[in-house]
């Protein structure tokens, strides 16, 4: 690799982790992002050499150095952004993000999470077991990680690897794993893969690409194609209600889940003994489902029982995973990436479940037209339990819209009693003027970017 980097995209999550790696390899890191934000304003104090308009006179001298430099860009830019015309003219060696990773996984052993969701929480989870143990790990995370900060974990005694596989644009195809788990496939990105047997078949091609004698770790309901190489062994997973044919040999489950105090506590089955008494770190019933998958890539990894048990109680999140920004006993305010049908559900079923006697209110953001327009009656059918739902635009991402499919178009569907579509500056408004007891930020897009003034306008109702 050469001894200067430049990213196009270097604000994203999985890029930024990217940046991170180079960086504390000791090579040069500059790039573009479309804005600011905490993570580019981290990576500018690590180093890093960001600039914010798509223009090639911004690009640093240095990094236009064709025998020095390599990019790598995500593959949300469009292919009409001139910086990245720039590079592709003049003969870069240019690179997706999955292709840096690949590379990675192909001299390390690679643990490597897929799964339209619960793939953040779950690969943030395997990163922390091991890395609060003694076999350690790196990790490459798509989400920071409350424990330490980062979405960024080096080791300089372990080569275990762990990487959330992106199934956007196939990224994930480009992976080694040397264990892979699959924690579901609901159908998602049908403007990439247009059917769901197509979605399901990418999944059945990354299981494939897992290194013989690896391991595959599927969740109980994952029914996918599988050709895989000699000697890899495929595990189960699942959580209450555990399908009759899982429990057994081959399977990790969770039973004698206990729920007391805000607490979830479980026993831990796996395929050679039971361990008792984990406690979640974060205490929501899909962190069950998520906290097998995860001890059972820590278990086989040689992590102790002790050690799991200590790893999991200490776990504290990834930020923007059902993050709690007020707890109180008068109001309480969670922030969540959900951005699927079936995650919305989950986020919402978890709130109902905490605080089955609080008026739930939902503000969720949309994310891409075409999953709008892909998913509109599944969004309305999962926003629909809430007492109160207000949306705002969709958010586009990298695309353009698509007439007749909007916010709007999901609003619609929803049956709740109280339903409202309003602009950001609305938004707030309206917060201003609404009492709340639940209330729950769902989204992908730049919602996350209103958490903070909501808090504010919250704490100071409060405080007043």
């Amino acid at each position: 690799m050469q001894s200067n980097i430049y990213f196009i995209g270097i604000g994203g999550i999985g890029m930024s982790a990217l940046a991170r790696y180079f960086l504390a390899r000791g090579k040069k890191v500059a790039g573009y992002d479309r804005v600011e934000s905490d993570l580019t304003k981290q990576l500018n104090r690590e180093g890093a050499e960001i600039h914010y308009e798509d223009c090639v006179d911004l690009i640093p001298p240095a990094f236009r150095d064709i025998t020095q430099t390599a990019v790598i860009r995500t593959p949300a830019v469009p292919e009409d952004h001139a910086e990245l015309t720039f590079f592709r003219k003049n003969g870069f060696n240019l690179m997706k993000r999955a292709q840096v990773l690949g590379e990675i996984t192909r001299t390390a052993r690679g643990l490597c999470v897929a799964g339209t969701h619960g793939k953040t929480t779950t690969s943030s989870m395997i990163a922390h077991l091991l890395k609060q143990s003694t076999v350690d790990c790196n990790a490459f995370l798509g989400g920071i990680l409350k424990n330490c900060d980062s979405n960024l974990l080096l080791s300089a005694k372990s080569d275990l690897t762990v990487i959330e596989a992106d199934e956007y644009d196939r990224s994930f195809h480009w992976l080694s794993p040397y264990m892979a788990v699959i924690t579901s496939v609901s159908p998602d990105h049908l403007d990439i893969y247009g059917t769901e047997a197509a979605y399901k078949e990418s999944f059945g091609h990354f299981a494939s690409l897992i290194k013989e004698n690896g391991v595959l770790l599927l969740e109980a309901g994952v029914d996918i194609p599988l050709h895989l190489k000699a000697g890899v062994k495929v595990y189960r997973y699942a959580a209450p209600p555990v399908p009759p044919e899982g429990v057994g040999l081959g399977c990790f489950y969770a039973q004698n889940i206990r729920t007391a105090g805000g607490e979830i506590t479980f026993d831990f089955v796996t395929p050679e003994r039971t361990i008792p008494g984990i406690r979640l770190g974060v205490p929501v019933k899909i962190n069950i489902l998520n906290g097998v998958a995860a001890l059972a890539i820590a278990f086989l990894n040689g992590v102790s029982d002790d050690e799991l048990r200590a790893g999991m109680a200490s776990f504290r999140g990834a930020r923007r995973r059902f993050d709690f920004h007020i707890k109180r006993d008068d109001l309480v305010l969670i922030d969540d990436y959900a951005h699927h049908p079936d995650e919305l559900r989950e986020s919402i079923t978890s709130v109902r479940q905490l605080y089955p006697d609080k008026k739930l209110t939902v503000i969720f953001q949309p994310h891409l037209y075409s999953r709008t327009r892909d998913f509109y009656k599944e969004f309305a059918e999962s926003l629909s339990p809430a007492d109160e739902v207000i949306l705002i635009p969709v958010y586009p991402a990298r695309e353009k819209p698509i007439p007749g499919i909007s916010s709007q178009t999901v609003l619609d569907g929803i049956t709740c009693p109280e339903k409202r579509l309003l602009s950001k500056t609305e938004l707030l408004e309206h917060i201003k003027k609404s009492k709340y007891e639940a209330l729950l930020i769902a989204g992908a897009g730049d919602i996350e970017l209103l958490v903070e003034p909501i808090k504010k306008i919250l704490v100071n109702e409060l405080t007043s």
